[in-house]
C-alpha cells in the first residue's frame, strides 16, 4: 500500500478534529467605535459616539458574511430595507422607562413615567459611554470593558453602568456576550412596566415573518410572533434568507439573571429579551404579576445576555446547543 492510500485510510478511521479557535481581535477607534474580529472576520463594530442615542452594534455578520440587521438608518443603501423605527439601530441595550426617584424630570415623553432609553423621541434620555478600558484579545476569546451613564434629556446622569463585551468563538459562529452591571449610586431606580426593553435586534427585512420568510423560533420550539411575544423563555432566534444566504441572531438570556426576560418579538423584524416588562406591558406570559424590579440607592443589578450570530437556520445553526455553552461559561 502506498503511503497516499495508507493517508485516505487513516483520515477515515480518525475523523478531524474541531477547527482551533480563531484568534479574537478587539481594536478601538476613541470616541468612535470598537472593532471586533474573529481572525480576520470582522463580525461587528460597537458605535459610541457622543451623538449616538445609546451604543449600538451594526453591521453584524454570520460566519458566511451575511449581513443579519437591517442598514438603516446608519445607510439607505438597501432598496428592501424597512424605513421605521429609526431607534431600533440593528443591535442594542437599554429601557423604555427608567424612574429615578426623588429626581425632578423637566422634559417626559407622553405615556412614560420616568426616563425613556428606548425611542428617539423629543425629550427621550441618552446612554453614554464615558470610558473604554483597554481590550483584551486571545485565541478563541476577547473582551473589553465599557462604562455608560444613563443620562436625562437635560443631561443629569441618573444611573451608571458597567458593560463587559466578550466575543467568543463558539464552535466557528460568533458569540458576544453581555455582562451588565447597572448601578443605582445616585437614586433609587425603578424599571417601569414597559414592552419597549432591551436586549433588541433588528433583521434585515427578507429575514422577517413578515413582509419577509423569516422564523422566529424559542427555546420550545414554539414559532411565529403569536406564539412567542411576551411569554418567558431562555432564548429566541430570528432566521431566514439574506440575499442568496440563510443566516440568522438568537439572543441568550441567562437563567442565572435575577428577572427572567420576556420576548418582545414581531413580525417585522424586532426581537428583544425584556426582563422588566409586566403585566402593563399587555405580556400574556405575565398577566396578573406587578411585581416592578427596583434598585435601592447604591444597588447593583447584574444581567447576562448572550447573542449568536450564525450561518443557516435554527437548527443548522445549532442555536440550542450554542445556548448550552453560553449557560455553561457563567458556572
Amino acid at each position: 500500500m502506498n503511503l497516499r492510500a495508507l493517508a485516505v485510510l487513516l483520515l477515515a478511521a480518525y475523523p478531524a478534529t474541531a477547527a482551533d479557535p480563531a484568534p479574537v481581535a478587539i481594536a478601538v477607534e476613541e470616541g468612535k467605535a470598537i472593532t471586533f474580529k474573529l481572525g480576520d472576520k470582522l463580525v461587528t463594530r460597537y458605535h459610541i459616539a457622543p451623538a449616538v442615542a445609546k451604543p449600538y452594534f451594526w453591521p453584524l455578520l454570520a460566519p458566511n458574511a451575511a449581513a443579519v440587521t437591517r442598514a438603516w438608518p446608519m445607510e439607505n443603501s438597501l432598496a428592501d430595507d424597512a424605513k421605521d423605527h429609526v431607534h431600533q439601530k440593528s443591535l442594542w441595550f437599554c429601557h423604555g422607562d427608567v424612574i429615578p426617584e426623588g429626581v425632578e424630570l423637566k422634559q417626559k415623553i407622553r405615556g412614560v413615567e420616568g426616563v425613556d432609553f428606548w425611542s428617539e423621541a423629543a425629550g427621550h434620555g441618552k446612554i453614554v459611554c464615558v470610558k473604554v478600558e483597554e481590550p483584551k484579545g486571545g485565541k478563541g476569546q476577547g473582551s473589553v470593558v465599557t462604562h455608560n451613564e444613563w443620562r436625562t434629556a437635560d443631561g443629569q446622569v441618573i444611573l451608571r453602568e458597567k458593560r463587559t463585551i466578550t466575543l467568543i468563538d463558539s464552535d466557528g459562529a460568533p458569540l458576544i456576550v453581555f455582562d451588565i452591571d447597572l448601578h443605582s449610586d445616585l437614586c433609587p431606580i425603578i424599571f417601569g412596566d414597559t414592552k419597549e426593553g432591551s436586549l433588541g435586534v433588528r433583521v434585515r427585512t427578507t429575514m422577517t415573518e413578515k413582509p419577509g420568510t423569516g422564523v422566529l423560533t424559542n427555546a420550545e420550539g414554539k414559532t411565529t410572533e403569536k406564539a412567542l411575544w411576551g411569554i418567558h423563555s431562555d432564548w429566541c432566534d430570528y432566521s431566514g434568507p439574506v440575499d442568496d444566504k440563510v443566516a440568522g441572531v438568537a439572543i441568550f438570556a441567562d437563567p442565572a439573571n435575577p428577572a427572567k426576560s420576556a420576548w418582545h418579538a414581531r413580525t417585522y423584524g424586532l426581537m428583544a429579551a425584556n426582563p422588566f416588562g409586566r403585566a402593563k406591558s399587555g405580556f400574556p406570559g405575565l398577566a396578573g404579576k406587578t411585581d416592578l424590579v427596583k434598585l435601592a440607592k447604591g444597588e447593583h443589578l447584574m444581567l447576562r445576555y448572550g447573542v449568536l450570530v450564525h450561518s443557516g437556520d435554527v437548527k443548522d445553526g445549532k442555536v440550542a446547543e450554542a445556548f448550552g455553552r453560553f449557560k455553561g461559561l457563567g458556572k
